[in-house]
């Protein structure tokens, strides 16, 4: 990566988005970390329009205008359909969906402003596509992250800026929680799971990066999930393999 490269990475104090921060300073870059936690470069809440635009307008003054910009500011939340409430329901699309549209919307007018050309990616997830009971308004945010990247791609591709998302699976970040510390949940994970295991932010980091300097790609969604999203939840063979022998 050129050092002449300027990125903000919205989330940037923690999890993936400090691993993305680390590994684009590693590369040369000038990076701006945006997050309402510390620590961070600018203080930004992504589920508010006006904080999206002071933030920016800070982080210009910082670094210039933006020729990379991550979104992987994002909240979790677990509840039934049934039993979540409309305002819990609207705060995870609000700082997951509509965070990651206010914030790319921002950062693609600097750049149009600049004279084009850039690359941004959404950090999304494999939930974006695979169905998880209790994780309703997760797995719709995310699902419209994917679709928000394609028609920004499609909007912004004649300026010259590419938008594309990556997609991680389930990544050792503080929105896991104690979930590695329930009996037998790490060993399931890593059965079925083809690279095993649970993912490393530093591992999602370097597929951020990678898709942010290919040149020829766009609206696309790469899962960085170690093969567990193309992984069928019914799982024949591995039911098989526990039959007793006959």
């Amino acid at each position: 990566m050129s050092t002449a490269q300027t990125a903000y990475v919205t989330g940037g104090a923690s999890g993936i988005g400090a691993a993305v921060v680390s590994r684009l300073r590693a590369a040369g870059a000038r990076v701006v970390a945006l997050d309402l936690s510390q620590p961070c470069d600018v203080e930004c809440d992504v589920s508010d329009a006006e904080s999206v635009q002071r933030a920016l307008s800070a982080a210009v003054e910082i670094a210039g205008p933006p020729t990379r910009v991550v979104t992987c500011a994002g909240i979790g939340r677990t509840a039934l359909l049934l039993d979540d409430t409309p305002e819990q329901f609207r705060r995870v699309l609000d700082v997951n969906l509509v965070g990651t549209w206010l914030a790319l919307r921002a950062a693609a007018a600097l750049m149009v402003e600049a004279g084009g050309g850039g690359s941004m990616v959404a950090v999304s997830s494999i939930s974006g596509t695979v169905a998880d009971r209790t994780m309703g308004a997760y797995c719709a945010s995310k699902a419209g992250v994917d679709m928000l990247v394609r028609v920004a791609a499609a909007e912004w591709g004649p300026h010259g800026i590419r938008v594309n998302a990556v997609g991680p699976g389930v990544t050792q970040t503080p929105m896991l929680g104690n979930a590695t510390a329930l009996p037998g949940w790490v060993e399931g994970l890593t059965e079925r799971t083809p690279l095993g295991g649970v993912g490393d932010p530093a591992a999602v980091a370097e597929a951020v990066v990678a898709v942010l300097e290919m040149a020829w790609v766009t609206g696309q969604v790469l899962h960085a999930d170690g093969g567990l999203g193309q992984h069928s939840p019914i799982d024949a063979y591995g039911a098989m393999l526990r039959l007793p022998p006959r």
